[in-house]
This record gives structure tokens, sequence and C-alpha cells, in this order.
């Protein structure tokens, strides 16, 4: 009798437990469809935005070609604060679109480039603009170069990188964050 209560409820705790991992998977399924569509519908779109993505290579070529200032969003498509900034980044741009140029990283399309600009956390944000050299500095900082006005760890919103751009660029107060 002991035998056969120790088999039917071994029996019963297996059959819970696969049905528990059942209903885990379909979860995890689901759960992961719509990560990878919010990711898509975040940075996989075809229209045109003011913060386009760019690759590493053309980073460094807007470092060397100043019209603007430059903030850099250095991100990944799994990181949750990346995401939940990504449109209040999108926002800051518009709004200062002719002011300062926006652009996008990702950090694991572009690994070298964000070992070279010593990214540790996700989102950073990068504050750059064009370094001025002395009329009378020697002849190889005369070409543009780019210096790093400040440098953010962490998602803000829209107003406080609108605040930070007004700050570092355009000698606005300096923004309580």
């Amino acid at each position: 009798m002991k035998q056969t209560l120790a088999v039917l409820l071994l029996a019963q705790l297996a059959s819970t437990a696969s049905a528990f991992m059942m209903s885990r998977q379909s979860s995890i399924a689901i759960s992961h469809q719509a990560a990878t569509t919010t990711s898509s519908a975040l940075f996989m779109t075809d229209e045109v935005k003011a913060a386009p993505m760019v690759t590493g290579e053309e980073l460094e070529l807007m470092l060397t070609e100043w019209d603007l200032p430059l903030v850099v969003d250095a991100y990944a498509t799994w990181c949750g604060p990346c995401l939940l900034m990504s449109p209040e980044y999108e926002a800051a741009a518009e709004e200062l679109k002719g002011k300062v140029r926006f652009v996008k990283l990702d950090t694991d399309k572009e690994e070298e480039m964000a070992a070279r600009l010593n990214i540790m956390g996700l989102p950073t944000l990068l504050f750059l603009d064009k370094f001025e050299p002395k009329e009378d500095g020697p002849d190889d900082e005369k070409e543009a170069k780019a210096v790093l006005k400040g440098r953010i760890e962490g998602a803000l919103r829209k107003q406080n990188i609108v605040e930070l751009c007004n700050f570092y660029f355009f000698d606005g107060p300096e923004p309580k964050i």
C-alpha cells in the first residue's frame, strides 16, 4: 500500500512538474516574442530618425568632420534602460535638430568602438564638441578633433538630455540631475 501510494505521488508530482514546465516554456516564448517585437519597433524601422544608428567607421568620420556638437548614445538592444530611453533620446534629437547632432551606437555590433570609447555601462551618453586649437599651437593640433564635454551613464528623460546639451554646448545653466 505504501509503495503504491509513493508511486501515485511520484506520478502526480511528475505530471504537475511537466505541466508547469510546459506553461513556463510557453510564457517564455510569449515574453521573447513581445521583447523581440518591442526591440524591432524601437530599433528597426524604415523611417528616418533624428538620431540615426551609426557604425564605428561612420562615427570616426564624424569626429574629424565637424559641423555641429555631437551626442552619442551607446546602447544595446537587450538593455532595458536603453529601450526606455530610446524614445526620450529621439524626442531630444527632434527638439535640437539643426543645433546638435544625435547618433546611436550599438555596442554589440560595434564592440571595438565601444571599447575605444571605454563604454562600461549602458546606456552611456557622450557629449562631444569640436576641439578648437590655439592659433600658436603645434600644427598637429590644427586638424579637427573631438573634445569630450560630458559623459553620463544611465537612462535620462528628454528634458534632462536637452538641459545637458544646453549646458555643455550653449553655456546654459548646470542641470540638476
